[in-house]
């Protein structure tokens, strides 16, 4: 009986045991990894003054228009992200991407991430730069951020061009994005193992090794750093302050729209709905996911400079 008693004993102590130490280890991993990560991420852009931190942009080409880039919530690298489309724009246009705080190699930021300090830094970060006239172009949740934009600059704006990106009162757009917990899976190296197991997510998309490395270093530091997290808590309040809004009506728009899909939960229709609203709008429906421009820049590319041209 006292034998069994003991294996008993020694059963559950090893079962205890083995996630305890399975947990300090992936911990103690991910303090050591992150150490090296940070050290081995190489400048790209420029960095400019803004709220007395810096944001970092990358200038592409010299045309005679310029063309603006917002990068969707989570683009943790903006500036590389968007190297696909920037290589089919800059042979004609002067290509900015902005990497708001919190993202790529820009400054983390105390500012509660609302769409209009978002906005007011990005006007600020292409003020610096001496830019005043140019076209927006916005992936995702820089739809509802370009809403915000046209308020408060519409002015400086030639046009808006959406990649897939949000519209007010979409489906979901009240629901909370779930934060809670991300810090402390981040913290005991979790987050990292299931990247691992996750593989290659840009395998067959057009980045060297060499970018698709610095965006994987990138993410560790910026997915579940400070300034992302309050933009993620702030998305359905950012939704809110946007509903029913519409694009001034002289200002061209542009929709580019995952096509797949579409017809199931009315995304195509609310796009529609919204290029109806101003005097010239049109939609473009592609095959593809979410991040178009990763696989339908040239597509994209083509459109938007037939349609600036227009």
């Amino acid at each position: 009986m006292r034998t069994s008693l003991k294996v008993t004993l020694w059963t559950v102590g090893a079962l205890v045991a083995l996630p305890v130490l399975t947990l300090a280890t992936t911990s103690i991993v991910n303090v050591v990894a992150t150490r090296s990560e940070l050290a081995a991420i190489t400048s790209y852009g420029e960095l400019v003054p803004v709220d007395g931190k810096e944001m970092n942009v990358v200038v592409s080409g010299s045309g005679p228009d310029t063309i603006v880039l917002l990068p969707g919530l989570g683009t943790a690298a903006p500036g590389l992200d968007f190297q696909p489309l920037i290589s089919e724009l800059d042979d004609t246009h002067r290509v900015v991407a902005v990497e708001p705080f919190g993202t790529g190699l820009s400054d983390q930021t105390d500012s509660p991430r609302t769409a209009e300090n978002i906005a007011g830094e990005v006007h600020e970060a292409l003020r610096q730069l001496g830019i005043d006239r140019y076209a927006l172009v916005g992936h995702s949740i820089s739809g509802v951020y370009a809403l915000e934009y046209s308020r408060l600059y519409a002015n400086e704006l030639t046009a808006f061009i959406g990649i897939d990106s949000s519209v007010p009162d979409q489906p979901g757009a009240d629901d909370p994005t779930p934060t809670d917990g991300l810090v402390a899976l981040r913290d005991l190296g979790l987050l990292r193992v299931a990247a691992a197991v996750a593989g290659d997510t840009y395998a067959g998309l057009p980045y060297d090794e060499g970018t698709k490395e610095q965006m994987r270093l990138l993410t560790t530091k910026n997915s579940t750093a400070p300034t992302l997290l309050d933009e993620m808590d702030h998305t359905a309040s950012n939704f809110a302050s946007v509903s029913g809004r519409t694009f001034p009506a002289d200002l061209p728009v542009l929709l580019f729209v995952v096509q797949d899909g579409t017809d199931d939960d009315g995304w195509l229709e609310l796009h529609e709905s919204q290029a109806a609203s101003v005097d010239r709008g049109q939609v473009v429906a592609l095959d593809g996911d979410h991040y178009l421009h990763h696989t339908q820049s040239t597509r994209i590319a083509d459109d938007t400079d037939e349609f600036l041209a227009g």
